[in-house]
């Protein structure tokens, strides 16, 4: 059986295109393999070690990369055993390196640059946490719970909008009904607890790293009142957003006034 096409970037970092095995003589060390299906939505998977001779032939594009790399260049080590959903300009960069047709010198220059540009900005989208995890144990068709992920990155990117049940079911192409089972089933919450805990992330994130006033912080994260976001911001982190900044202010990480453990 014919194997993938191996390009080879660096010694920690090969891309595998086409249809078939891959042979392990091109995988870097201790690498991460990143499988990114028929270039379809929901695409991207972590392969687990044991994995890759079995599953490697549904991918049509397949990354490798080694741990190393990865924590140095990214700061970061993808879950293992995991899938997400692909948002369009990644899948159409994904398109544009399978396309790449020829032997030639600039052929294999192209299929260089568009890999790393997809590795660059894959991780880009995962340390930014906008890629949106997908689980397939649902009792929806195929259809439907892609049109769930495709709701769920709607949430994932979109949480600073006046988001309604009703507006994300109606972009996503579901009912209502079948937007709140699916959530419940593939992210184990509702819609407004999804856009809820978005919201939140971010200003514990600009609490942290801003000195911008907390109702200032409350009102961008998508907040009425400071009453509201306060009560909010508590009942997810167990303190009042004056006080989790007091404590990331902290010198010593701990809330001021307070003996370090």
């Amino acid at each position: 059986m014919t194997s993938k096409r191996a390009i080879t970037i660096s010694a920690e970092f090969a891309s595998f295109v086409g249809h078939g095995p891959v042979d392990p003589a091109w995988l870097p060390p201790e690498p991460i393999v990143i499988g990114f299906g028929d270039i379809g939505e929901p695409a991207v998977s972590i392969l687990a070690s044991e994995d890759i001779d079995s599953e490697a032939g549904d991918h049509i594009l397949l990354f490798a990369i080694g741990r190393s790399a990865c924590l140095r260049m990214f700061g970061l080590l993808p879950s293992v055993k995991g899938s997400w959903y692909l948002a369009a300009d990644l899948r159409e960069l994904g398109r544009a390196l399978v396309a790449v047709e020829g032997e030639s010198e600039v052929a294999g220059m192209l299929r260089v640059a568009r890999s790393l540009e997809l590795l660059c900005r894959l991780f880009g989208a995962l340390e930014e946490h906008r890629m949106v995890e997908y689980h397939g144990n649902t009792t929806l068709s195929e259809l439907d719970a892609k049109r769930v992920a495709a709701a769920h990155q709607l949430v994932s990117e979109g949480w600073q909008q006046p988001l309604t049940v009703a507006e994300v079911a109606r972009r996503s192409g579901l009912g209502k009904a079948k937007l709140t089972q699916g959530f419940r089933e593939m992210y184990k919450c509702t819609v407004a607890e999804a856009v809820s805990e978005r919201r939140l992330s971010h200003a514990r994130t600009l609490l942290s790293l801003s000195d911008l006033p907390i109702s200032s912080i409350g009102y961008r994260c998508g907040y009425q009142s400071n009453a509201s976001f306060t009560r909010a911001f508590a009942r997810r982190f167990g303190m009042t957003p004056t006080d989790m900044r007091r404590r990331e202010k902290a010198p010593d990480g701990s809330a001021c006034g307070e003996m370090p453990a």
